[in-house]
């Protein structure tokens, strides 16, 4: 008797800030149209943003390892880290945990901050716009992360807000706003750096408005995500123009 053929299946492996109702649903809805994809996710505990030792300690290395290990069991094509920690703490941590969990997992991994970097070097941004959910103090050290890379933040816009959970409360149309106020400063790119943000859905249309690349940070997950499993992120069609990347 004929076998029949077995799908072809990318699973994406998410690391998720157990805090976030953002970056879940959005996630899965922009692989929805694709049967062959899906998202799964981890999680750790983040409960707020701020620059002290126990806002750090909560992205201490062991507690994302323990999450990634769990995700392994389903055997996912990739894990990356859907946070923005490594945009104030530095870009290492992130490298670090990435190495980390490809060493003990066997998995590739990436992280949304690199992800960003890598879309913004894709775009050829050297000015970039920077908005987010974050207090002054966060805000201030993400802009002087970017400054010793050699990318200038040019307009920035922050709601000053530190309790994880509470950043899903900002709606689409305050983001939105947020988001023209920066691009009258002429960036070469915008990013909206917090994956429990609401960004995602009205990046395309904010391109469109504006006539330039909105890097949203839940999106720039997923599609380091599908180029780390094997996956063409071009497959994903009506998250924004960078998808068109692959």
């Amino acid at each position: 008797m004929h076998q029949p053929t077995a799908m072809r299946r990318t699973r994406l492996g998410i690391l998720t800030p157990s805090s976030n109702t953002v970056l879940e649903p959005l996630s899965s809805a922009m692989v929805a149209s694709l049967p062959d994809v899906t998202a799964h996710f981890g999680r750790f505990a983040v409960t707020e943003i701020a620059l002290s030792p126990a806002s750090r300690a909560q992205f201490e290395l062991d507690h994302q390892l323990a999450a990634a290990r769990l995700l392994a069991d389903a055997r996912v094509g990739s894990i990356v880290w859907s946070g923005t920690s490594a945009s104030w703490l530095g870009f290492d941590r992130d490298h670090a945990l990435c190495r980390a969990i490809t060493s003990a997992t066997g998995i590739p991994a990436g992280s949304s901050v690199l992800a960003i970097n890598e879309l913004l070097a894709l775009v050829g941004a050297r000015r970039f716009a920077l908005v987010s959910p974050y207090t002054g103090d966060v805000q201030s050290r993400i802009v002087d992360t970017y400054a010793r890379h050699g990318l200038q933040c040019v307009a920035e816009r922050h709601l000053g807000e530190h309790r994880n959970y509470a950043f899903a409360t900002f709606e689409e149309p305050q983001i939105a706003d947020l988001v023209r106020q920066c691009a009258a400063a002429g960036p070469d790119a915008i990013t909206i750096m917090c994956t429990n943000m609401r960004g995602a859905r009205i990046a395309p249309e904010l391109e469109r408005e504006l006539g330039v690349p909105v890097l949203d940070s839940t999106a720039a997950a997923v599609w380091t995500a599908m180029r780390l499993a094997g996956d063409d992120p071009r497959r994903i069609e009506g998250w924004g123009q960078m998808f068109a990347l692959g």
